[in-house]
């Protein structure tokens, strides 16, 4: 339920709009691109990024027939100016939902929202909802403002109303320009922004403001999870820095909302099926890139966990997060 595709030809934004930041494609030798922002290279991908057919035989050695695909949040463009934003997320909605209409018993698509103009990003919700995808992937923070932001609540409160989930992936992390050496951003950075837009949610209400708001936590929540006893101890201790907005205990939430399995490690994971419950468990791999689980939950048959648990994060916890039924992929 968590990975990336991109198109495979990108119209050439920095040009027709104007100005920087955007990314373009240089297919530079047979089955490889540089993604690129402006003159500066930012990585090299493989197309297993862009060909579905590739991807389905990669993924099929795996025992795995359905993908839930999403954008590389690279492609956000929060920065941009809010039509050009919309234009971008258009875009990619309709190759996304061309490639679902194709390969509709593989592929599950999340579409992309111009979060940095929320009447923007409610309209195009609701032609995410035409346009027959599941829900939307969304960044941990929009240009630095985080999510529990009233400007957002005509999103959440359309998502509810459309009934689309919602994927939130840590993006435009904290500190990056300080933290370069290392991957560090990756490594620490990541884990941080997940945290982030958690507590943001968490302390600033949106799941009692939104209940039927269905959301999912890349990473098995970063840091989050693992230094819940820590944020607890700091809503117990400074309510009146902490509490100022939901007077509720944090650790209340755990298993309210969703969080993926990517934790390259048995014991984490042991602990994340603790503090969650299977049914809140979903089985991301961030395919294909390194950082993610490109074995597809081997470690996790490797476990000797019930057969119910491994069925509840290879399939179940995904199909009740998207709202969909099983016999739709058979």
């Amino acid at each position: 339920m968590h990975s990336h595709i991109i198109p495979k030809n990108l119209p050439d934004w920095e040009k027709k709009f104007g100005y920087e930041g955007f990314i373009r494609l240089e297919h530079h030798k047979p089955n490889w691109a540089n993604m690129m922002q402006g003159d500066n290279f930012f990585r090299e991908i493989n197309h297993n990024c862009w060909d579905p057919e590739v991807r389905m035989n990669e993924y099929e050695k795996y025992a795995t027939q359905v993908q839930v695909v999403c954008t590389i949040p690279v492609l956000f463009t929060y920065f941009s100016k809010p039509q050009d934003g919309l234009e971008v997320a258009r875009f990619l909605n309709d190759d996304l939902a061309n490639l679902v209409n194709k390969y509709p018993k593989n592929y599950i698509g999340l579409g992309s929202l111009p979060m940095q103009d929320p009447e923007l990003a409610v309209q195009e919700l609701f032609r995410i909802k035409e346009l027959g995808l599941k829900g939307v992937q969304i960044g941990s923070n929009i240009e630095d403002k985080n999510l529990n932001e009233p400007d957002f609540f005509p999103v959440w409160e359309a998502c509810e109303k459309l009934r689309l989930a919602v994927l939130v992936h840590p993006w435009n992390m904290m500190g990056k320009k300080n933290m370069k050496k290392y991957w560090l951003p990756w490594l620490v950075g990541m884990p941080a922004e997940t945290s982030r837009a958690m507590c943001s949610m968490i302390f600033g209400g949106i799941f009692d403001k939104f209940p039927n708001l269905r959301v999912n936590f890349c990473h098995a929540s970063g840091s989050f999870l693992s230094t819940i006893g820590r944020i607890e101890h700091g809503y117990n201790s400074r309510p009146d820095l902490v509490a100022v907005d939901n007077s509720k205990n944090p650790r209340e939430y755990c298993g309210h909302f969703w969080v993926d399995c990517i934790t390259h490690d048995q014991d984490m994971l042991h602990y994340v099926l603790k503090m969650q419950g299977s049914k809140r468990v979903t089985l991301g791999t961030d395919y294909p890139f390194p950082l993610g689980d490109l074995e597809i939950g081997e470690f996790i048959n490797r476990m000797n966990l019930e057969k119910s648990v491994v069925e509840d994060i290879f399939c179940n916890s995904t199909l009740e997060w998207l709202n969909l039924k099983k016999e739709m992929f058979i």
